[in-house]
């Protein structure tokens, strides 16, 4: 978790740490890990001046396969070095790594000599949403929770089957299971152990309903640490899986038969003392800021629907009855609607977005729900649509969230609001990516093709 000790503290627990590696990284532009082990000794001058890492982070999906249709970066630009700084508050070592330090970075650029936030970088994304906030005098609290399936594979038994018919961990469907989570239980305890050591505290974790599938929450925090938190979960518990001969996937809908996995967000806003979304006495217990704030992402969170459905797979989640919410509604804790909303307390009132699934960048899909809500506070938006009730109940003329990337991806780039919160750069360079992922799919052949037209046609 964030260090609460002065940067003088920090080097100087790195300079007595066993070992002379320290390890370095940020996220691409799907929310994948990306990182180097520096030797202690240049980690001092990285420290203080950045280091380069080559932008081709940002040129190629994850894959490692470049694009063709970016113009930031690519073969054009000869996909130089860009500078990244270390976030030293982010200091961890890693539990499972013999203690190795650890910082999270992101990138910089330079603009008339002076220094500026990378507009593409995922990170300083989610800060210019918060520099926004800010302005608001509003500080978001956030806290993601993922379901994701485990199987019993490695990469190259994984690769050996071709990605056909993987094993899971565990049979049948049995949520909430102590029995299953039991006959794994030094990769389930080494789970809530581990990570939180690395600093990523879980508030729960069960099984889920579904063969071999987990559910963790992460303990809420302010809405940066809480990106930071989700996307080394995701990255640690590949990790600490493969020590036990275990594949997570956190792919959004791996079976068609099962449901798929989801990447909840809870969410609230705070002056620094209270919690702004509780009114004892407003509606449902809601205050006016958070009746404004679920009226923006009821207004406009589809327009940056690829930064939370981000992948081909991801709309395969999206099937009437499987859980996954598919309109644009809300509900008073409703787990059928896409906006939950969880009276309670002046400490726990809350809401709950349950669009994204788990296979999200965690610091996009913050960035995304976050400024399609403070746009509705930034403009008083009144809540005028009622609470749907059961499954839909209320819901019969409000439209379907579309079916695929390319749908979202062109009404992400004509999105005004989106290029106001999130800058021209990156709204131009994000969609050339979701382009580059749907023309992907295009062009391949599937196994469900050949099963449907081989022999028959």
């Amino acid at each position: 978790m964030p260090s609460t000790t002065s940067n003088v503290e920090i080097l100087e627990a790195v300079k007595n740490a066993p070992g002379n590696r320290v390890k370095v990284a940020i996220t691409d532009m799907d929310g994948v890990l990306r990182g180097k082990v520096i030797h202690k000794e240049k980690f001092f001058s990285v420290a203080e001046g950045g280091f380069g890492f080559c932008d081709v982070v940002f040129g190629w999906d994850m894959a490692d396969v470049t694009y063709d249709n970016t113009r930031r970066t690519g073969w054009h630009t000869g996909f130089p070095d860009a500078l990244v700084k270390l976030d030293l508050t982010t200091f961890r070592r890693v539990p499972w790594d013999d203690q190795v330090p650890f910082f999270l970075g992101e990138f910089f650029e330079s603009s008339e000599g002076v220094e500026i936030p990378s507009p593409i970088c995922p990170r300083q994304v989610l800060r210019r949403v918060l520099r926004r906030a800010e302005q608001l005098g509003v500080r978001p609290m956030c806290g993601m929770e993922f379901e994701w399936f485990n199987f019993r594979e490695t990469p190259e038994s994984w690769a050996e089957k071709r990605g056909v018919g993987p094993t899971p961990l565990t049979p049948g469907m049995f949520g909430y299971s102590l029995l299953r989570a039991g006959g794994n239980r030094a990769f389930f305890n080494a789970l809530m152990t581990e990570l939180d050591a690395f600093g990523v505290p879980l508030e729960g974790l069960h099984t889920e309903t579904g063969p071999g599938v987990y559910e963790a929450a992460i303990l809420f925090s302010e809405a940066l640490e809480s990106a930071d938190r989700a996307t080394l979960f995701k990255a640690s518990v590949k990790e600490i899986g493969a020590r036990f001969g275990i594949m997570p996937s956190f792919m959004a809908k791996w079976s068609q038969e099962l449901p798929g996995c989801s990447g909840h967000v809870h969410q609230s806003l705070s002056d620094g003392e209270r919690n702004l979304f509780h009114d004892a006495a407003g509606r449902y217990g809601m205050s006016k800021i958070f009746e404004s704030y679920l009226a923006g992402q009821l207004a406009v969170l589809l327009e940056f629907a690829p930064m939370f459905w981000p992948t081909i797979n991801s709309y395969k989640r999206l099937v009437d009855g499987f859980w996954a919410p598919v309109k644009p509604t809300w509900g008073i804790d409703n787990r059928t609607a896409s906006f939950r909303v969880i009276p309670g307390s002046a400490q726990s009132t809350r809401l709950e977005t349950r669009c994204p699934g788990s296979d999200v960048n965690p610091y996009l899909a913050l960035a995304a729900l976050l400024a399609a809500g403070l746009h509705g506070v930034e403009n008083a938006m009144s809540l005028t649509v009622p609470p749907i009730q059961g499954t839909n109940q209320g819901a019969e003329a409000i439209p379907r969230a579309p079916r695929t990337l390319i749908e979202t991806t062109e009404v992400f780039r004509r999105s005004e609001v989106a290029r106001d919160w999130l800058g021209d750069e990156f709204v131009d360079h994000f969609a050339a990516t979701r382009t580059w992922e749907w023309r992907q799919w295009l062009d391949a052949v599937t196994d469900w093709e050949r099963r449907r037209y081989f022999e028959i046609v």
